[in-house]
């Protein structure tokens, strides 16, 4: 074999072992090193091939790919600081528990170390926050390499898709020259197939929960953020049985495609309820069940701590089962599916029944929230009550994700919500949005603040080079509005320019350079008429100027009135 021959048959022999493993797309940065591997994906049919000038934007693109669409993704740039900007995006995907295959090129080995451009330390850079890294060999003639690619990767794509779910990093160096020959195919694999075994719940585990369940009249049920693939209607059907109140993280999407008979039991407003002390005082469970990651809600998070209920089952597929707060008793080391098939059947109690009709009342107050205020609230309210059936939203890490926690009603539309919560981040958000919605196909509207926005405009370059259909809609509050509810709030020296960090920007000449239908909206009556609005173009951006003081003045009457009505009530 010539250099053009054994470098071709290295590359190809990488390109075909991700596709047998199950790898359906990949994101590139472009870049020299990387070249072989760029062509060699480039002419692999059936491969969805993705461009994203910026590495750090790349990374989180492919992040929102895996985590739309349950698959993992490969990430590919050069060497140097290329690889250095994928560091947010992995450290976000091993916290939420997303595969990401990431590739470097690198120099080879005599280049290393010696003042060569554009050459840094590439070995295990990305340290603890991969579940797996190796350094690949250089590409030679040699059928053990060949039979070592093809075994490494499946090895390396098992680690990264088994529970809990992660990224993965190789390291390829190549000399130069970099061209391959697109017509030559690679060597025959000699490793044929993995086979991953779905394991069952035992007998003593399914007895245990029973008695458990049985042994209770004041149970909860707690979801937080699940996977994409997630069977919602196993769901219901084992809490239906159970006539338990289900505490529905918006992650969950579990408040979203209800049947009626769901639909009471879903607890959408748990995080002002439990703004109330008289309500706290009552609503002690003996036992609590909870899929999926702790939920957003701060109040539910301060509940549970504060009272530390004598059982709490954590369903969790991964032997890391997440416990921030320190209260699980018992962990069930399972899919949630196995649990799901557990047959429980429980009347409905006083218990479920003051919390359904609790959840009824708060419900009434919230919707009637945008007739009366006009800050991001009103407007968030308004923005999902718009919303189609069949679209998907994506939020904000800030107070976008809280919004959405306390505006997004249960629903019978079709619409899933996405959020990065591994890290709970603002960077990369737009990125994310374009990631999922290149994998899902579906119209999607992201919810983003003016900072995090401002985080990740290089992210819009993607839709230069893919198919969109994006709407934006960015609260600009001139700032970081979610420290206008925390302490530092209080104090009015240095708060401004530490944390209220006033940019002054618009975004109006930004929508202009990508090309975006754009609106501009200062009051609940302009956000009316332009939320309808054709969309006539791929990416739109409708930018709604609010007041962070006036935010913060109206979530607090809200919460007030609620907790009022409540305390009357109880």
């Amino acid at each position: 074999m010539d250099n053009s021959q054994m470098l071709t048959n290295y590359v190809r022999k990488m390109t075909s072992a991700l596709m047998n493993a199950g790898v359906k797309a990949v994101v590139i940065s472009p870049g020299s090193r990387s070249t072989p591997l760029a062509y060699a994906f480039a002419s692999t049919e059936g491969l969805e091939m993705y461009l994203q000038i910026d590495e750090r934007s790349a990374g989180y693109f492919a992040l929102g790919l895996a985590k739309a669409s349950g698959d993992p993704v490969v990430l590919l740039c050069t060497s140097g600081t290329a690889a250095s900007n994928y560091f947010p995006a992995i450290t976000e995907a091993r916290n939420a528990r997303i595969p990401l295959f990431v590739i470097t090129a690198d120099r080879p080995h005599e280049l290393r170390g010696v003042g060569a451009p554009q050459a840094i330390d590439q070995i295990q850079m990305y340290g603890n926050q991969v579940k797996y890294s190796v350094d690949f060999p250089i590409p030679e003639n040699n059928r053990d390499v060949d039979d070592y690619i093809d075994r490494q990767i499946n090895r390396i794509l098992s680690i990264a898709t088994t529970a809990p779910k992660g990224p993965v990093h190789i390291n390829v160096p190549f000399r130069e020259p970099f061209n391959i020959d697109f017509d030559m195919k690679a060597a025959p694999s000699t490793f044929v197939k993995r086979f991953k075994v779905t394991e069952t719940l035992n007998e003593t585990v399914v007895k245990e929960l029973t008695t458990l369940v049985n042994g209770t009249d004041k149970g909860i049920i707690i979801v937080g953020e699940m996977p994409i693939n997630f069977d919602k209607n196993l769901f219901w059907e084992f809490a239906e049985a159970l006539n338990w109140p289900v505490l529905c993280d918006p992650l969950s999407n579990l408040r979203t495609g209800l049947s009626k008979s769901s639909k009471s039991l879903c607890i959408d407003h748990y995080d002002a309820i439990l703004k109330s002390e008289s309500f706290v005082k009552q609503a002690i469970p003996d036992m609590v069940i909870r899929f999926g990651a702790q939920p957003v809600s701060k109040p539910l998070s301060q509940f549970l701590k504060k009272i530390k209920p004598q059982t709490v089952v954590a369903i969790d597929e991964s032997p890391e089962f997440r416990d921030p707060i320190g209260v699980v008793t018992h962990h069930i080391h399972s899919a949630a599916e196995a649990v799901l098939s557990i047959k429980i059947t429980k009347t409905e109690t006083a218990y479920s029944k003051m919390w359904i009709e609790t959840n009824e009342i708060v419900s009434l107050i919230t919707a009637k929230y945008s007739d009366t205020v006009e800050d991001e609230g009103a407007f968030a309210q308004l923005l999902f009550d718009h919303l189609p059936s069949g679209v998907d939203l994506v939020s904000g890490s800030s107070m976008p994700i809280r919004d959405i926690d306390t505006f997004f009603g249960k629903t019978v539309k079709d619409v899933t919500i996405f959020s990065n919560r591994g890290t709970n981040g603002i960077d990369g958000v737009v990125s994310t949005a374009l990631g999922i919605q290149a994998a899902r196909h579906r119209p999607t509207w992201l919810l983003i603040g003016d900072l995090s926005f401002l985080h990740d405009v290089n992210g819009l370059i993607a839709t230069r080079f893919i198919e969109t259909d994006l709407t934006i809609v960015i609260m600009n509050n001139d700032g970081g509005g979610i420290f206008s509810y925390l302490p530092q709030a209080n104090s009015s020296t240095h708060f401004e320019n530490l944390f209220g960090t006033p940019t002054g920007l618009t975004f109006g000449h930004i929508a202009a350079m990508y090309d975006a239908q754009y609106d501009a909206v200062r009051t609940i009556e302009e956000f009316k008429s332009v939320i309808p609005k054709l969309k006539t173009k791929p990416l739109r951006i409708i930018e709604v100027f609010t007041d962070r003081s006036e935010n913060v003045k109206g979530h607090r009457k809200l919460w007030s009135e609620i907790i009022e009505r409540i305390d009357l009530n109880g």
